[in-house]
């Protein structure tokens, strides 16, 4: 099968197409005729090397979300799943290939209207973002800015804070252009990346995609018992010493945490999956896809993602 490898830690070219043997599905995977493949934040992460440290090597297979047909299964999954098709989440790798295993707890069917392109764009991103939202106690009438909006997970996030009756949506982008467009997503305030621009000056809830170094600042901008949560690092790490910000800040009683979808029970991801698949299908939940690239074109999808060029999802075709 074509499939992406990591040959070489760093700059996108270090990702090379190869051939590489059909995988068989475990007792309870499933094995997916990929049709399309999410290309995210984290991927150029692990493929520049910034999370070496959690156990990821040169030699990966990178990509988490693909949806497609499934081909075959293990022997402890019901035949029926031949044929159907799926989202899938293929664990810490694997994803970039024209073929995949999934867990099929990590497997959702697809409505018959809803693309497999529009299934990796929402996917992966639609879970954390509502996920988020609730590991925030987010609750209508709050207050929220999303840090660093203009990928899936920011965009997304957007939509369901404004559809869960937020006062106000405010995002941080690099250009009004970008703006523009979460505005008409849901947006009530658009400010730069610092944050600054014309907007409320304190929040109930900040969803933060980026963290970096320029994250403690953003705990000056929590109303008391505000909460920050981090789902990204697209930025980098922040300063080893944030938390002094924070406790600097006690008598406001904030919270920070960070959240990850893997948390969360299988069976929730699954249900709130099948429930954002089937809204999107309905028209209900507008989905922002980038560009389509094939996938002997990996190299030049890293170099948008690292260039800062993508809004919404990025997705490869093999």
């Amino acid at each position: 099968m074509k499939a992406v490898i990591i040959k070489a830690f760093g700059a996108p070219d270090g990702l090379s197409v190869v051939d590489l043997p059909m995988p068989d599905p475990g007792p309870t995977e499933v094995l997916i005729a990929v049709q399309a493949i999410g290309v995210g934040g984290v991927d150029a992460l692990i493929r520049n090397g910034s999370l070496a440290g959690w156990g990821f090597t040169e030699g990966l297979v990178p990509g988490s979300e693909v949806a497609g047909t499934v081909v075959s299964v293990g022997h402890d999954i019901e035949e029926s799943w031949i044929g159907r098709r799926v989202w899938g989440f293929t664990g810490l790798g694997g994803g970039y290939a024209d073929h995949a295993t999934a867990a099929i707890d990590d497997v959702v069917p697809l409505p018959d209207e809803l693309s497999a392109v529009d299934a990796v764009t929402l996917g992966s991103s639609g879970v954390v973002a509502h996920f988020a939202l609730a590991h925030a106690h987010f609750e209508p009438g709050e207050s929220v800015l999303v840090r660093g909006a203009a990928g899936s997970i920011g965009i997304l996030t957007v939509q369901l804070a404004a559809r869960g009756g937020a006062s106000a949506v405010a995002v941080t982008t690099s250009s009004a252009e970008r703006g523009e467009q979460l505005t008409k997503l849901g947006a009530t305030h658009v400010l730069d990346r610092s944050g600054a621009g014309e907007a409320p000056p304190a929040y109930d809830v900040i969803i933060d995609i980026v963290a970096g170094r320029d994250l403690p600042k953003f705990f000056g901008k929590l109303k008391p018992n505000g909460r920050l949560v981090v789902v990204g690092v697209v930025g980098g790490q922040p300063p080893a010493d944030f938390g002094t910000t924070l406790m600097a800040a006690f008598r406001n009683s904030l919270m920070f945490s960070t959240f990850s979808a893997d948390t969360v029970p299988v069976e929730q991801r699954r249900t709130v999956r099948a429930v954002q698949f089937a809204a999107a299908a309905r028209g209900e939940l507008p989905l922002v896809v980038h560009e389509q690239l094939p996938l002997d074109d990996v190299v030049l999808a890293h170099r948008k993602i690292d260039a800062g060029e993508v809004f919404g999802r990025l997705v490869l075709i093999p």
